[in-house]
């Protein structure tokens, strides 16, 4: 799964339209949070409710909108 658009944010946490690499199905994340370890490790993980396929090895993670350690 891919962050295909981000409806809302607040801080660092956030809800968005979600899109399968394999399958383009969408899916509403009404719980993610903006942080590297998200980007990095949570997402790729993410199996497609459709499909049941994760992100390859060719994903590449989005930048946070905040750096890292930066109080909000």
């Amino acid at each position: 799964m891919k962050i295909k658009t981000i409806i809302k944010q607040h801080r660092r946490d956030f809800t968005a339209i979600m899109e399968c690499e394999h399958c383009g199905s969408e899916e509403l994340n009404k719980h993610g949070y903006d942080d590297r370890n998200y980007h990095d490790n949570v997402i790729p993980t993410m199996k497609c409710k459709k499909c049941g396929e994760s992100a390859g090895h060719k994903y590449r993670p989005l930048t946070t909108k905040y750096p890292e350690g930066y109080t909000i």
